[in-house]
C-alpha cells in the first residue's frame, strides 16, 4: 500500500507543477527592466531629475471628466486613468448595523490597462489597492452612512462604487481614490418616501434626485523612497515604482486630517521624513480638492443651463479624427458698400491685349476674342519642316517627270535606225503600268518621312 500511495502523491504533484507552469504560461507578464535601464533611473533620481521633467515634488496634471450619467466620471493623472461608477439599491442593512448604510468598493484591474494584469484573479497588488481604498474612504466616515436608512432594520441605500483602470502609468492608488471621491460628489440618489410599511422610491422626474451627505473628501498621496529612504519622489511613475525601495501613502482632507497611512517596502523611515512627507500631503490635498470642486460646479452649470456635457464634450477638438471648426458668426449689413470701398481702393485692371502674348517659344494664349496660336517654334524645328518641304518638292518633281515621259511615248512612236543597213523597223512602245510608279513614288516618300522622323526624335532626345 505504501509504494503505491507514494506513486498515486507523485503523479499528482508532477500534474500539480505542470498546471501551475501552463498558467503561468498563459499569463502575460510584463518585461522587467535591464540593468542598464535600472542604473540609469536611479541615476537620475540621485541628481533629481525625472524622465517627464517633473521635479522631484511636483505631480501629474490631474484632469476630470464626467459622463451624461449622475457618478460617472474620468480621473486623469497624467497617463494614468482610472473610471468611476457609482449605482445604489434598497437591501436589508447589516443586523449589527441596523440604521446605517453600505458602502462597498470595488478596483478591477484588467488587460487593458496592462499586459501585466490578469482578468478574474484577486492578485496581491489589487487586495492591498483594495483595502487601501475602504480605509481610505469607508472608515475615514467621510459619509454619513445613518442618511442612507430608509426603514430602520429593514431598507437601506446600498451604495456601490465601482473603480476600473482604463490605462496604467504608475501611481494607481491616487487616481482611484480621486475617482472614488469625485464620483461619490457627483452622483445623485432617487428620492424616497415611507408611508406605514410601503416605501415609494420617486423617478428622477417625478422628484429631483438627492445627492449624498459627505463629510470631507479625503485624497491618497503616494511617495517613493530610493537607495532606503535616501531620495524622495512624489507621484511615482510606472518605471519609478519598479526601481522603487518603498512607498509611504498618506491619505489626508483639506482641513490637515490624516485619514490613513501606510509604508510598503519594508524601509526605515524616521520621524522627520514623516512629517516633511505630511506637509507637502496637504498641500498636495488642498490644491487637488479646489480642482474637484471647480470640476463640480462646472458640470452643475452646464446641466442647469442645458448644455452638452458627457465625455464627448469634454475631448478637445485636437484629439477627435475629425475635421471639426466652430461656427463663426458673420455680419451681412451693409456688405454692398463695403464691396464698392474695396472696389474702388483696389487697383485699376491690366489692359487687355487683342493679340496673344507668348512667353515662351512653343507655347499659346488661348482666351476670349482671340484665335488660339502657337508659338514661334525653334530653329531646329524650322530646319526639320524645310528639310520635309525640300523631300516633298523633290517627291511632287519626280512624279510630274515620269508622267510627262509617259505621255511622249504614247504621243510619237520609237524609231530605231541604222545607217548600214536598209530596213527600218518601227517598234511602238508598250504600255506601262501606272501601278509600278505609283508604287515606287509612295516608297520615296515612306522612306523620307521615316527620315525625316528619326532626325525630329534625335534632335528631341539631345535636348
Amino acid at each position: 500500500m505504501t509504494p503505491r500511495r507514494c506513486a498515486t502523491n507523485g503523479r499528482a504533484s508532477r500534474l500539480n507543477g505542470r498546471a501551475s507552469r501552463l498558467n503561468g504560461r498563459s499569463a502575460m507578464r510584463e518585461p522587467p527592466l535591464s540593468n542598464c535601464e535600472r542604473r540609469f533611473l536611479l541615476r537620475a533620481v540621485r541628481e533629481g531629475k525625472r524622465l517627464d521633467g517633473r521635479q522631484c515634488y511636483d505631480y501629474r496634471n490631474v484632469r476630470i471628466s464626467f459622463g451624461p450619467d449622475r457618478g460617472c466620471c474620468v480621473v486623469e493623472l497624467g497617463r494614468t486613468r482610472v473610471l468611476g461608477q457609482v449605482s445604489c439599491e434598497l437591501v436589508p442593512p447589516k443586523p449589527n448595523r441596523a440604521t446605517e448604510g453600505i458602502l462597498f468598493f470595488n478596483l478591477e484591474l484588467s488587460p487593458m490597462a496592462a499586459p501585466g494584469f490578469e482578468p478574474g484573479r484577486q492578485s496581491e497588488l489589487l487586495v492591498k489597492l483594495n483595502r487601501l481604498i475602504e480605509r481610505c474612504l469607508r472608515n475615514s466616515k467621510c459619509i454619513d452612512t445613518e442618511s442612507l436608512c430608509v426603514v430602520a432594520g429593514e431598507k437601506v441605500w446600498q451604495i456601490r462604487v465601482d473603480l476600473h483602470l482604463l490605462n496604467h502609468d504608475g501611481n494607481i492608488i491616487d487616481a482611484a481614490s480621486i475617482a472614488a471621491i469625485v464620483a461619490l460628489c457627483h452622483f445623485r440618489r432617487p428620492d424616497v418616501s415611507v408611508q406605514g410599511e410601503e416605501v415609494t422610491v420617486y423617478s428622477p422626474e417625478e422628484r429631483d434626485p438627492v445627492p449624498l451627505s459627505i463629510h470631507h473628501m479625503p485624497i491618497c498621496v503616494s511617495f517613493a523612497f530610493f537607495q532606503q529612504g535616501t531620495y524622495l519622489l512624489v507621484d511615482p511613475s510606472e518605471r519609478e515604482e519598479r526601481v522603487m525601495d518603498g512607498l509611504l501613502v498618506i491619505a489626508m482632507n483639506k482641513h490637515r486630517e490624516i485619514c490613513t497611512i501606510q509604508s510598503s517596502g519594508g524601509i526605515m523611515l524616521l520621524k522627520d521624513q514623516v512629517l516633511r512627507c505630511s506637509k507637502i500631503t496637504a498641500v498636495k490635498v488642498a490644491e487637488i480638492t479646489e480642482l474637484i470642486q471647480k470640476a463640480l460646479e462646472n458640470d452643475q452649470k452646464v446641466r442647469k443651463e442645458g448644455g452638452k456635457f458627457g465625455f464627448a464634450e469634454s475631448i478637445p477638438n485636437q484629439k477627435i479624427t475629425a475635421f471639426k471648426m466652430e461656427s463663426a458668426a458673420v455680419d451681412t449689413n451693409n456688405v454692398e458698400e463695403q464691396a464698392e470701398e474695396i472696389i474702388t481702393k483696389a487697383d485699376p485692371p491690366s489692359e487687355v491685349f487683342a493679340t496673344p502674348i507668348l512667353h515662351t517659344p512653343g507655347t499659346a494664349q488661348i482666351g476670349e476674342g482671340i484665335e488660339s496660336s502657337w508659338g514661334d517654334l525653334e530653329e531646329s524645328e524650322r530646319e526639320e519642316e524645310g528639310e520635309s518641304d525640300a523631300a516633298a518638292f523633290e517627291c511632287q518633281r519626280m512624279e510630274t517627270e515620269d508622267t510627262s515621259t509617259i505621255s511622249k511615248a504614247k504621243d510619237e512612236p520609237i524609231v530605231l535606225s541604222d545607217s548600214e543597213e536598209e530596213e527600218v523597223v518601227i517598234l511602238e512602245p508598250q504600255e506601262v503600268p501606272n501601278k509600278t510608279r505609283t508604287q515606287t513614288t509612295l516608297k520615296q516618300e515612306n522612306t523620307s518621312k521615316k527620315a525625316f522622323n528619326k532626325r525630329r526624335r534625335k534632335k528631341r532626345t539631345a535636348r
